[in-house]
């Protein structure tokens, strides 16, 4: 330990000191308006507090790596108890900082002690059936809860909002798990999917009195078309160049949506789009001329939160959809050939499997899923413009494919829950909402580095796994 202590210090040093570096400006100081002007409230106290945690956490992560492991939890400890002590701080948020920094450092020390024994039991007859069982009935598990949440006592319209959300990214992410996580084609344009679909549900039913239910595989195969388009000139592209060709598509897509004035109405937007409707009914105090009310076709008193309620039936019936589609396409011939083209495309043309072909019917179906979920977004937003299909909404969806899993359904449903829910269940944080959820981020990184539910193996195998096979 002592050759290698004072290189981990420096390590610990050179961390802290970047972060406080950039802390200086978020936490160190904040300006404040006296009503004589500006002045500034100053939290260095706050600010020599996270440095400290950073470089004994630093420090800690740094010996738990070396194999120092028992000085680690020794590290960790103290950093408990200094954070669940009575020794004063500005704030109770820097008790639970320090305390919790601690509790991640005793984690991640005892991780691959943890880790080797969980992998241990998992390789034994006992252990691969528990493993099975456990996914199968998971999924079923998060199917019923999200089935009954309307009925559940917390169910107000915030929590139905969030849920329509999730959802929504959730179907999204499905989607993009076929050109990403099965494919293997790296896609960053494709929320220009997303936008095809919202803009023809868009101006089908505002310009051409089309319903939601009528445009809906109008939406999907617009957008499918366009995923053709994009795939045409991308065939012979891999990696980073396919990355760059994708992003510039979806550029493409939303300047042209923010440019095309007669068609989009620019950075307008498209606005009074109509909702979904149930059998001709609509979700409405006050129905229009010549059409009733849901309430009153029920016989039941209106209610703002039936049309919520409705929405996230409909997104999660189309999640679902996306879902068993996929399950079922993993298993045809397309769907092994796209597994075959993701692991390598070499040795797909050596077998005989047609690659163009393969791109492009993943390209085509991940963008029709898309396009449903964007011809949805309209009708709940009831208004879209191209400030709601930017780069960004690209870069979520593809972080929600890789930090649940690269091909893993389940993997999807909980990182859209962490990526989309964690933001909005932090937010009584206050200032150190977005220092949480990132802290949450850095430890999934950390902790499963190939995603939440990794999930590499083939959809189908010749022989049984661990057998030889039959000469």
């Amino acid at each position: 330990m002592g050759s290698r202590l004072p290189l981990m210090l420096k390590d610990a040093g050179l961390t802290a000191f970047v972060g406080a570096a950039l802390g200086i400006f978020i936490v160190g100081f904040r300006t404040v308006d006296v009503g004589r002007g500006l002045t500034f409230d100053y939290h260095l106290v706050d600010l020599a507090v996270a440095v400290v945690v950073i470089f004994l956490g630093r420090l800690g992560l740094s010996m738990a790596a070396n194999g120092l492991r028992w000085p680690a939890i020794a590290l960790g400890a103290v950093m408990i108890v200094a954070g669940a002590s009575p020794m004063q701080l500005p704030s109770g948020f820097l008790h639970w900082f320090v305390a919790l920094g601690g509790v991640l450092l005793v984690i991640r020390a005892i991780w691959p002690w943890a880790n080797s024994a969980v992998n241990e039991a998992a390789r034994t007859p006992s252990g691969q059936a528990i493993s099975r069982a456990g996914a199968k009935w998971f999924g079923w598990l998060l199917l019923a809860a999200a089935v009954l949440l309307p009925f559940s006592p917390f169910a107000d319209q915030k929590t139905m909002d969030l849920g329509v959300l999730i959802l929504t990214y959730v179907m999204l992410g499905w989607g993009l798990n076929i050109v990403v996580g099965l494919a293997g084609l790296l896609d960053l344009g494709y929320v220009a999917f997303y936008a095809v679909g919202a803009y023809s549900y868009a101006l089908l039913s505002t310009q051409h009195g089309l319903g939601f239910w009528s445009v809906l595989p109008l939406a999907g195969m617009m957008a499918a078309l366009f995923g053709v388009l994009l795939g045409f000139p991308v065939l012979r592209l891999r990696g980073d160049y396919l990355a760059i060709v994708t992003l510039g598509f979806g550029e493409i897509i939303r300047l042209i949506l923010l440019n095309w004035f007669d068609l989009t109405n620019g950075p307008a937007g498209i606005g009074s789009i109509p909702g979904p409707t149930l059998f001709g009914a609509v979700f409405a105090e006050t129905a229009p001329a010549g059409k009733q009310t849901v309430s009153e076709m029920l016989g039941i008193p209106f209610d703002g939160n039936h049309r919520l309620i409705f929405l996230y039936y409909i997104i999660l019936v189309l999640a679902l959809i996306t879902n068993l589609f996929t399950q079922r396409m993993r298993r045809l011939p397309v769907g092994r050939a796209w597994e075959a083209l993701r692991e390598d495309e070499t040795a797909c043309r050596a077998l005989g499997i047609n690659p163009t072909n393969t791109k492009l019917t993943a390209f085509a179906i991940g963008a029709m899923f898309a396009g449903f979920a964007g011809s949805f977004f309209a009708a709940k937003q009831r208004f879209i413009s191209p400030e709601s299909f930017v780069f960004i909404e690209s870069a979520i969806i593809l972080a929600i494919v890789v930090l649940g899993g690269m091909g893993s359904q389940i993997g999807v449903v909980l990182a859209a829950v962490l990526l989309i829910g964690l933001p909005e269940w932090f937010r009584d944080l206050g200032n150190y909402r977005m220092l949480a959820f990132g802290l949450a981020m850095v430890l999934i990184m950390v902790f499963r580095p190939r995603g939440l539910v990794a999930h590499r193996e083939p959809s189908i195998r010749l022989h049984p796994a661990g057998s030889g096979g039959s000469g």
